[in-house]
């Protein structure tokens, strides 16, 4: 999750080869030995892809590190593994060109813009592997196959940084490695259960934490076309329970007076209530703004309750609680059931407020 309040503070299927032995080993390391990953139960699933997600070998999954793109391979192999389609435009992985500018002290993250030229910059400034893990879960409904929800997490975090009690990896597993791997069990859901009525598009982003660039850039180059997207919903920071939120195994929706996904959700009883905290403004600090920019309903899930290991190195598993993450998780299947199957979400009165744009 992003630290400030920034709209856009900048400018505006991995084919299954090219595994290195550490790619493959971190892969084949998320199920127990010799136990196949239908057999184990949704809480030993999750914990078993965070434990390789968020381990040290990925080295805090930075942008422009060989950390973040093992990363990027272990995603797309847990989404072939279970039957989501390729949608990228390499296999699973979506190139995003990203160029990383040193300037006064500052680096900046930017895309390719009238205002920024990539064959006018140096080589050493131009990222050439930075990708988003993209799927597609066909629709059912020959009626409402065209019409496209797109669910999704950030898979990017700090890398290594300022050591703190001795330890300079930023780990991310709560930002927003819990996400992202909730995200993959929505996906083997819906790939094992009784298909989606619209088409689902899993989106695993790169850069959410340099200004949103792999979000900006799929929303540049989509693979559903956006006219035909109805929503979106992140999941981000779901590792720890907040007690303003329910506790244990309840959730909060940015923006819930937005649109009206919010009110579906909790007719339905789901255990998801309004943002209890709108003066951190969290429905600007996540990948669904960029979506509400464009016109699409689009909110956050989260159960972030401020805890003191936020963009610090001791954002560890052993501080997830899995038993509540399990929990959201089952939520947040039901929620993009109900949005691929269900309404569709429709922007509320004065619930664009501040966002422009759109369509």
């Amino acid at each position: 999750m992003r630290r400030l309040l920034v709209l856009f503070a900048l400018a505006g299927g991995v084919a299954l080869t090219g595994f290195t032995r550490t790619d493959t080993h971190a892969a084949h390391a998320a199920r127990l030995p010799g136990v196949p990953a239908d057999t184990l139960t949704r809480t030993a699933r999750l914990q078993h892809l965070l434990d390789v997600l968020a381990d040290d070998s990925m080295a805090g999954r930075r942008i422009g590190t060989h950390g973040i793109h093992m990363a990027a391979r272990f995603l797309a192999s847990e989404l072939h593994r279970d039957g989501v389609q390729p949608a990228g435009d390499d296999g699973y992985l979506q190139h995003v060109p990203v160029a990383r500018i040193v300037r006064g002290g500052g680096t900046y993250f930017m895309l390719p813009s009238p205002h920024v030229d990539f064959d006018t910059l140096p080589p050493s400034e131009v990222l050439h592997s930075e990708a988003n893990v993209v799927g597609r879960i066909p629709g059912s409904d020959p009626a409402l196959a065209r019409q496209v929800v797109v669910v999704g997490a950030h898979y990017d975090h700090l890398g290594i940084g300022r050591p703190v009690n001795g330890d300079s990896i930023y780990n991310g597993a709560d930002d927003d490695g819990s996400g992202t791997v909730a995200v993959l069990e929505i996906a083997r859901d819906l790939t094992r259960g009784t298909p989606p009525r619209r088409t689902v598009v899993v989106l695993l982003s790169t850069g959410e934490e340099v200004g949103m660039v792999g979000t900006r850039w799929y929303l540049q180059h989509p693979v559903e076309p956006l006219d035909h997207t109805v929503a979106d919903l992140q999941i981000e920071m779901i590792g720890r329970p907040d007690s303003l939120a329910g506790g244990p195994g309840h959730a909060w929706l940015t923006g819930y007076g937005r649109t009206t996904m919010g009110d579906e959700l909790a007719a339905a009883g789901l255990p998801i209530v309004p943002d209890p905290r709108p003066d951190q403004g969290f429905f600007f600090r996540s990948d669904n703004t960029p979506f509400a920019v464009a016109g699409i309903p689009a909110h956050t899930l989260s159960t972030f309750d401020l805890h003191a290991d936020y963009h610090r190195p001791s954002d560890e598993v052993t501080r997830v609680d899995f038993a509540h993450m399990t929990a959201v998780v089952d939520a947040a299947i039901r929620a993009v059931r109900l949005l691929a199957d269900g309404p569709k979400p429709e922007w509320k009165a004065g619930g664009r407020e501040g966002l422009g744009g759109g369509r």
